[in-house]
């Protein structure tokens, strides 16, 4: 899923953020140094200072002043500071007149706070840009893009893409189109795989995203970018030549010097990211808590029917294959993992061993007893069928890691023997639930349709929809219609 670029003037809102809290500072700093004890107690100085933050959102929606500021040098920096504070200043002046009113003997304390304002402003913003290039070199948080080029353009697409003011992407490697330098490094990127094993290097490897710029003379490869596009990774494409793709979401946006389309098999608005976001915050405090409490009941109960660690945890793929470790309340055996390969004959899940589940798992703890009726009643399966194992989840969601809704993340064994059209599963964050597990989740038994599925929440996803596979899964756990 790709976010929408946010566009215009105001696009660095945590530059005018840093502006508009310099000016409270530096207001209220004087202020109070002019006129001790009696800061704030003038109706006139009181209602200035919320003249002064509209004048800053005039002076910067009508100035511009963040045009190629992660550019600007310190000079350059010490130029623009200066001339918007003056700027700022000015209007605030301007408006104390057109309206009558005076300063009086407080000139020296707009004056001072001219100054202390462009002192705060011009190390604010040089702060910031200092952490934002120190973030930039780390890939920590950021999308995995890969550039696909050829040759000669190699060397100035990377110094183009770096360059840029796109923090928010690692370049992971470099495809040659016309070479295969496999390998071998373009300044300290790596030259990742060729252009006949590019589509098995995006399968396996964590890749968000697909940069392509080709010359003229050379044709774009229509049959790799569709490939991308299956397997859900967006794919950014120069518009000096565009020719029919595959079907999916398009915008044209501004990246690395080059004007790009860039598609997608879903695209999302900031506010609905951030929805989404607040949403996984909010229940993964919660779903934490109820962890918390799940773990002096469960805890014991689990340790004194099979000795050992009482949470589970495993490497899994998230979002575009990510690595990250899994947690959940241990169901199984100790030795669950090494007799996984004994039972791979009995797996019920058309497919292979791309997902795995059988009746009756002996390795679920407890699985020996039996109640009236013959079915297990082993803790194991207690906490399967009611679905709480799934509750140590919830700090992977705190951490970013999953969401509240999304798709099952896979194993590595399993990632590995994925197809291309199978990784489009992988284009959003994993999921404590999801569209497959309301729609049948243990009577589904054909991967091809768990993918189906999966791709149907991803191209359809909204806040709403959300709501309401969550609402969906509450009355799943209820009717005990969970993991068998």
């Amino acid at each position: 899923m790709y976010k929408r670029a946010f566009y215009g003037k105001v696009r660095r809102w945590d530059f005018l953020l840093l502006d508009l809290t310099s000016m409270q500072i530096a207001f209220r700093a004087v202020y109070m140094f002019c006129l001790p004890g009696t800061a704030y107690n003038d109706q006139l100085y009181r209602d200035e200072t919320f003249v002064l933050l509209l004048c800053q959102i005039a002076v910067t929606f009508f100035g511009n002043p963040f045009q190629d500021i992660l550019k600007r040098g310190y000079y350059v920096e010490f130029k623009e500071a200066f001339k918007h504070a003056c700027a700022v200043m000015l209007v605030a002046v301007l408006h104390l007149f057109l309206t009558g009113q005076t300063v009086d003997d407080y000139r020296f304390l707009f004056a001072l706070t001219s100054v202390f304002y462009f002192a705060l402003l011009y190390l604010g913003r040089i702060s910031r840009k200092l952490y934002l290039k120190s973030r930039r070199m780390s890939p920590k948080g950021k999308r995995s893009l890969v550039v696909i080029t050829v040759s000669d353009l190699a060397e100035e697409v990377v110094f183009k893409l770096t360059d840029s003011t796109c923090e928010d992407f690692v370049i992971s490697g470099i495809v040659f189109l016309d070479k295969n330098w496999t390998g071998r490094y373009i300044g300290d990127i790596p030259v990742v795989a060729s252009r006949e094993d590019v589509k098995d290097y995006v399968r396996h490897e964590w890749v968000d995203e697909v940069f392509i710029k080709v010359p003229n003379t050379v044709e774009y490869p229509r049959e790799m970018i569709d490939s991308f596009i299956l397997m859900g990774v967006i794919v950014h494409l120069t518009l000096s030549k565009i020719e029919n793709i595959r079907e999916g979401f398009q915008q044209v946006e501004f990246m690395g010097g080059e004007t790009v389309l860039t598609t997608s098999i879903s695209m999302s608005a900031p506010r609905q990211i951030l929805y989404k976001r607040c949403m996984d915050i909010a229940g993964g405090l919660v779903g934490c808590l109820i962890t918390g409490v799940l773990f002096l009941f469960i805890g014991p109960m689990i340790y004194i029917a099979s000795p050992g660690p009482v949470l589970f945890s495993q490497i899994r793929i998230g979002q575009s294959g990510r690595q990250f470790k899994l947690y959940k309340f241990r169901s199984m055996y100790m030795d669950a993992e090494q007799r996984k390969k004994e039972l791979l004959e009995q797996n019920k899940v058309q497919g292979g061993p791309l997902m795995f589940k059988i009746d009756c798992d002996p390795r679920v703890i407890g699985s020996g007893k039996k109640n009236w009726l013959g079915h297990p009643k082993g803790i194991g399966h207690f906490i399967r069928r009611t679905s709480l194992d799934e509750f140590p989840q919830f700090f992977n969601v705190l951490k970013g890691e999953m969401s509240l809704v999304g798709t099952r993340p896979p194993t590595v064994d399993e990632w590995d023997l994925y197809d291309l059209h199978h990784r489009v599963r992988m284009a959003i964050k994993p999921g404590i639930t999801g569209m497959w597990q309301v729609s049948g989740r243990s009577k589904i038994t054909d991967f091809n349709e768990v993918v189906r599925l999966d791709t149907e929440y991803i191209k359809n996803w909204s806040p709403g929809l959300d709501v309401k596979i969550l609402l969906k899964t509450l009355c799943v756990i209820f009717k005990r219609d969970g993991a068998s």
